[in-house]
């Protein structure tokens, strides 16, 4: 078995290494290729065809989430918006007509590539209610109770110290604001699987979304101790233990896992639909 990786410096490293190699892959081609937690061309699948069809065929469009958050949001015309993890820009992008003229979006990322791609789409669709911060959503550099909606798509399991960011988040969020998240979140009490949590963790990537997952009572837990209130997660989509072989593969972290283990896994890992919010 693999060691552990449990240092956060070396977690964001890994972290940095792999989505600033993805999202160059993906603009040196003339379409999207991948994405962090499922197949391919899935920003079709969260956003639908006509929305992606009214950005430009040169824009980098590849998806590395795993839900859509826009449509948890439900954005309103003047609204500020925050998109932790903002990637190459395309839902900091979709947000800003959104919240239109009369709105801003805040795009905070921590990869020097993304933030890159993200200024040259956001060039080419000609936003320009919409800045691209580079910074960790641990400490997300902007004042207090300055935003609307927060916004995030597979980005806060990536994060070391969940804990942390949710509360600084909570920070941010001006009274009455809320939170809309997509992020992969285990179902059930991983105490009950035939292997320990630390061992689980250890054959899972955390590069692929799943090693850092929290399971939902932990992100309830985690919320609510941060301060919000109507904290709401819903299952969008289970994986299978099929899945999870192929999306670790490239690192072959299962390939030594017992196979019960990786059986018992079957549905318990999901992507899934957070919202809360700050009290007014």
């Amino acid at each position: 078995m693999n060691q552990p990786l449990t240092d956060p410096a070396a977690i964001k490293a890994t972290v940095r290494e792999h989505y600033g190699n993805a999202i160059q892959a993906a603009d040196g081609c003339c379409g999207p290729s991948s994405s962090c937690c499922g197949p391919s061309n899935l920003e079709i699948t969260f956003y639908g065809a006509e929305t992606i069809a009214t950005l430009p065929s040169d824009m980098v469009t590849t998806s590395f989430g795993c839900g859509n958050s826009l449509a948890l949001a439900q954005l309103q015309s003047g609204e500020t918006v925050l998109d932790l993890g903002s990637g190459g820009g395309l839902e900091v992008l979709l947000a800003a007509r959104q919240v239109g003229t009369a709105g801003f979006v805040y795009g905070l990322d921590m990869t020097d590539a993304m933030l890159e791609t993200a200024q040259r789409n956001m060039q080419k669709v000609g936003v320009t209610n919409a800045q691209f911060l580079k910074g960790d959503i641990e400490h997300i550099p902007l004042p207090d109770q300055c935003v609307d909606v927060i916004i995030s798509n597979c980005v806060i399991n990536l994060a070391p110290d969940k804990g942390q960011v949710l509360s600084d988040a909570f920070r941010v969020l001006k009274p009455g604001g809320r939170l809309a998240v997509s992020d992969i979140v285990f179902d059930g009490d991983l105490s009950t699987l035939p292997v320990s949590e630390a061992d689980l963790r250890t054959a899972l990537s955390w590069a692929h979304c799943f090693a850092g997952a929290l399971t939902m009572s932990q992100y309830r837990e985690i919320l609510e101790a941060a301060g919000f209130t109507q904290v709401n997660l819903e299952v969008t989509l289970r994986y299978s233990s099929a899945d999870l072989q192929s999306y670790n593969q490239a690192e072959a972290l299962l390939a030594a896992f017992p196979a019960e283990a990786v059986a018992a896994l079957d549905g318990k890992i999901t992507s899934c639909a957070i919202t809360a919010r700050r009290r007014a």
